[in-house]
This record gives structure tokens, sequence and C-alpha cells, in this order.
């Protein structure tokens, strides 16, 4: 087996009714994947959440099925140039990470950097007009200079248009699935995810295999979201997966944008509401994005795109990069301490030290009001 932490991260993953809460829960208990496969049932009954049932699961016959389909899934993932990303990787999206319902483990192929210094989500109707296409390409041709990777659900409408601009302008996207890898839905949209694959990617947390089950699209909604720096609803009804997706944004305290539609067309009533009820920034303009999530600072006055400064593992303490991964993926990357401690789950006094030991080395530098940017 070439990775045997991989095989037991994603054997716990694959057993029934383990969901990714409980996934954490027990590796905060056992320490690996390893160990908790192999806990005895009276310390795994010691674990908050865990009863008979879930012990039953854990030692019987379901732990046995789990670990054969994962011996057969990481060969096909080989096979197939799939990376399989568990949460405790530094391979998994960080933006990703910071969400309370975020998930244990993703299956990803692709070429597309998901830890892109810019991201940015468009989703909205199946049932798009004309003026929804207008809209979705005027969007991602406006953000180019930032070089942003687009994000979508690879649905009818805004979705694939949103996918398809981006292609057109030479953007990296990555559309998020409802299904397993090796099964695109919907199937008419095939040819353009063969393209994405080559400069960008396709994500899922759904094991191969898995058929587009109507409860998985709210599911692959909150990756969307929580995948994104912002999210923008290009056209929605007044009901739909795209509202879904910008409640959960909202939720994720991820900036939202609705661009408005004419009065009366049912695909912007969704969109006119959010605004109205101050759950969207109104967009009209690229600036209008730019400034919410401060991508502004990220150019010159020419206009031309300067890169966000990056940094590599290697270069530091595992805490320090802990924290240099939550400023990279925080708005303005700036975040105040009190923050930073709670989602780099490091206790404050201990951030306070390594902040200051940042800042003498000029990679951070502290702001009014308790809050920290990195240079």
């Amino acid at each position: 087996m070439p990775d045997p932490d991989l095989y037991y991260e994603l054997a716990l993953t694959l057993l029934p009714g383990i969901g990714p809460q409980l996934t954490r829960q027990l590796m905060s208990y056992g320490g690996s994947a390893h160990a908790v496969l192999h806990l005895p049932p009276g310390k795994l009954r010691r674990v908050p959440g865990v009863g008979d049932a879930t012990v039953q699961i854990l030692t019987g016959p379901a732990r046995g099925q789990a670990l054969a389909r994962a011996e057969t899934s990481l060969r096909r993932a080989e096979k197939d140039g799939v990376e399989i990303i568990f949460y405790t990787s530094k391979r998994f999206p960080t933006r990703l990470k910071l969400i309370a319902d975020a998930p244990a483990l993703l299956y990803y192929q692709g070429v597309a950097d998901l830890n892109a210094p810019k991201t940015l989500a468009l989703v909205g109707t199946r049932q798009s007009t004309e003026y929804g296409r207008e809209q979705t390409e005027r969007i991602v041709k406006g953000v180019v200079p930032h070089r942003p990777l687009i994000v979508s659900g690879l649905a009818y409408g805004i979705d694939i248009l949103a996918h398809r601009a981006a292609l057109a302008e030479g953007l990296p996207t990555v559309g998020v699935m409802a299904t397993g890898l090796d099964i695109i839905y919907p199937a008419a949209h095939r040819k353009t995810a063969e393209k994405m694959r080559e400069t960008g990617g396709l994500l899922t947390e759904f094991p191969f295999g898995t058929p587009p089950d109507r409860y998985n699209f709210p599911a692959r909604n909150r990756i969307i979201a929580g995948l994104a720096d912002g999210t923008v609803v290009v056209e929605a009804a007044i009901k739909g997966g795209a509202l879904i997706t910008a409640e959960l944004a909202l939720s994720y305290d991820r900036d939202v944008l609705a661009v408005p539609g004419p009065l009366g067309s049912p695909a912007s009533e969704g969109c006119n509401a959010l605004i109205k009820n101050n759950k969207a920034a109104l967009y009209q303009e690229p600036r209008d994005l730019e400034q919410l999530l401060n991508w502004d600072a990220a150019l010159h006055h020419t206009g031309k795109y300067r890169p966000a400064t990056t940094y590599a593992p290697d270069d530091f303490e595992p805490d320090e990069f802990a924290l240099l991964t939550v400023l990279s993926a925080a708005p303005g990357r700036e975040e105040q301490m009190d923050n930073l401690a709670w989602k780099a789950q490091l206790p404050i006094h201990v951030v306070a030290s390594l902040l200051l030991g940042l800042e003498f080395r000029g990679v951070v530098r502290a702001l009014p009001g308790k809050k920290f940017s990195l240079v």
C-alpha cells in the first residue's frame, strides 16, 4: 500500500454512519485513523458521541468492508490520477478547513491550486436567461486581472456558463460535484468537465460510484461556499440551490454579492431579494467585488496583477504556519488575534508569542484593535 495512513483515513470515511464531525471527534481521541480503527470497544465508548451502534460499526463486519473498499478506491485513484485528500493533510483546502461542517475527505482530479490566493464562486439558477449568460461572462472577464480560481457546481444554467467563461478567459476553474468523480452529471457537460481537468479540476467528497442523489446537492453547495473568498449569485429564483449556497456562505462569514435583475423576472427574484434584505452586496461592476473582497489591494495603480505573497511550510514551525494559513484565507489577509487562536486551534498566549516572533521577522504586522495582517 503506497500510503498506509491514507488507507486507514479513507476507510474511516467509508464507514456507514461516520460523518465528518464524528470522524474529527474520533481522530482527536485516537490520534490517527489507524489507531481509531484498532481501538477496543471499551475505549471507543469513552469518546463523546460514540454509542453501541457506532462501536459495532467500528469493530464489526462494516470495518472490514470499509478497508476493502478503501484498498479498491486507492487503486482506482492511482489509475485515474485522482488525489485523495484527508482533512489533516496540508493539501486540504485551507478555506474549506475553516468551516465547521467541512468534509473530512476530498477526491480531486485536476491541476488547479485549491489554495489559490484568490477564489470566487459563481452560482445561479439552472433556468438561466440570456441576461444571466451575459452577466456571467461579464463578471468572469472583469476578474481576469486577478487570476482567481473560479468555483461552481457543473450544473445546468449559471454553473456551466461560469465554467465555460473561465475556460474561455484562461482562468482555472473547479467544478464541485454531487457525485463520485467517475460519474459526470449532467452527462451533457462531459466535454467541459474534461477540459476542466486539464487546466482546472473536478472535486467531490463522494466516493467513486456515488450517483446524483438529490440529498447530495445541498452538501455539495457548502463546499462551493467554503472554498471561495466570496460568492456571486448571478441569477436565482426565490427558492433554490443558489440561495442555499448564498446562505451557507453568509453563515461561514464569507462575502456574498448578487447581480440585480429585471423586476418581474422569475430568474432574478432571488438576487433582488438578497440585495433588498441586505444579505448580499450589489454587483454592478468588478470594482464592487474588488472592494468587498479587498482584492484591489493586490493591484498596482497600473492595473497589473501583483501576486500575493505565499509561504512555504518548511520555512516555519507548524504552529507558525497554521497562523499564516488562517491569515492567508482571511478577507484582506487580516484577522483579530482571538479569531486567529480559534481558527488555528491554538491557545491565545501561544498565538501572542508566535505573532510577536513573526512580526520581528517582517512576516506579519500589528493593526489597531488587536488585528494582525500578512505583510
